[in-house]
């Protein structure tokens, strides 16, 4: 069953609608995009490829989350597969559904076991871009001649795309795209628990920031991400310089994205005061990755705060003797009770670990959610049309 919030459209919201703006192309190194949009890649599981083949379909750009997909294709085929294998495996699903249009990966640099593998096989799969954070990716361009896919890094400030870009130089690369992340958006947050209601750090004065680094630096394309819900608000800051936009909570909310049901429906039935941001010390239980956490209070995992469980090891950090061998949630470690197991939380939250309990991630506006559309009409919608 779908609860629907009814909100009423007056007079002035249909003229509003009659001088919307026709959505610009957008043009990323060898991508020439129909729209400015590109799908966030939400993971574990939620950005599989019906949902990056469907957006790439419709003239956007469709994101796989690569967190976790060594897990996630080898449940759904039934054999063990190791990344290099899963991330090829996805990519090429997607590349299938859509149409012959570039599709993208999203790899997060916190994830060290898997991340060089997952970049050398989206370069061999020839994806047509990596979009890399939670973290800094200042090596990324050293790892393998990307040829024709475009190396794109997620920065939450002026500062952190100086030290990318800075470095990237030693590598004779530059950004072909950079995504601004606000403090709006949903799981980790590249900011502390201080500066998320310190109007320093709102997107639209990151945004300036960020664009006169850009133009000294070749002028790159900048996509804004984080709270961007509607048409109005793509073209407010298609206005102010940004040329695209990144959106993950509203393909969230579609029938192609890969969340459950239950996840798709707690979305619909949340409020405004059912969204919070955790993070340790401030607040537990919180991730073990040390960044602020934005999630539904209702996600199973978090509202049970069951004792921590990890074991599947996709954060972890290096000991004392420098293997990756350490997890904060992982049951015995210092604190581990205060930490939520990402991994199995989210893998729940897509069905893949159907024994655990969910934990949902949303961005701040999720509660303006009122019914699950299809990747196509959200498309419309955002597009204008």
């Amino acid at each position: 069953m779908i609860y629907l919030k009814l909100k009423n459209l007056g007079k002035a919201d249909h003229r509003k609608r009659n001088t919307r703006m026709k959505l610009p192309e957008l043009i990323i190194k060898n991508i020439r995009l129909n729209n400015c949009i590109v799908q966030g890649g939400m993971g574990v599981a939620v950005s599989l490829h019906p949902l990056a083949g469907a957006v790439s379909r419709l003239g956007g750009l469709g994101i796989i989350s690569s967190a976790g997909l060594r897990t996630v294709v080898s449940l759904r085929e039934g054999e063990k597969v190791d990344t290099y294998t899963a991330v090829r495996m996805e990519i090429e699903r997607a590349q299938s559904l859509s149409g012959g249009r570039p599709v993208g990966i999203n790899v997060m640099c916190a994830l060290v076991g898997s991340y060089e593998d997952t970049i050398r096989a989206a370069i061999d799969a020839k994806v047509g871009a990596i979009i890399s954070g939670a973290g800094l990716p200042t090596g990324l361009p050293s790892i393998q001649p990307p040829g024709h896919t475009a190396l794109i890094p997620i920065v939450s400030s002026a500062r952190v795309l100086e030290i990318i870009v800075k470095r990237w130089e030693r590598f004779g690369y530059r950004p072909d795209a950079v995504v601004l992340e606000g403090r709006e958006a949903g799981g980790h947050l590249g900011f502390k628990m201080v500066e998320l209601n310190d109007p320093r750090f709102a997107l639209e004065k990151l945004l300036l920031e960020v664009l006169e680094v850009a133009h000294r630096h070749g002028d790159f394309p900048i996509i804004v991400a984080g709270g961007l819900y509607t048409h109005e608000d793509i073209e407010k800051f298609l206005a102010m310089g940004a040329k695209g936009v990144q959106m993950g909570t509203r393909f969230l909310a579609t029938h192609e994205s890969s969340a459950t049901d239950a996840y798709k429906q707690a979305v619909v039935a949340a409020g405004k005061d059912d969204i919070t941001v955790v993070a340790f010390p401030d607040s537990a239980p919180a991730s073990p990755c040390g960044l602020p956490f934005r999630v539904l209070k209702s996600s199973p995992m978090y509202t049970n705060k069951r004792p921590a469980r990890c074991n599947q090891g996709y954060v972890l950090q290096r000991g004392l003797d420098g293997k990756l061998s350490m997890c904060q949630a992982m049951p015995g470690a210092p604190n581990s009770e205060k930490f939520l197991c990402i991994c199995n939380g989210l893998l729940a939250s897509a069905g893949y670990a159907p024994a655990e309990l969910p934990l949902y991630t949303v961005g701040s506006n999720a509660y303006r959610v009122d019914k699950i559309l299809s990747v196509a009409q959200l498309m419309e919608e955002l597009c204008g049309e």
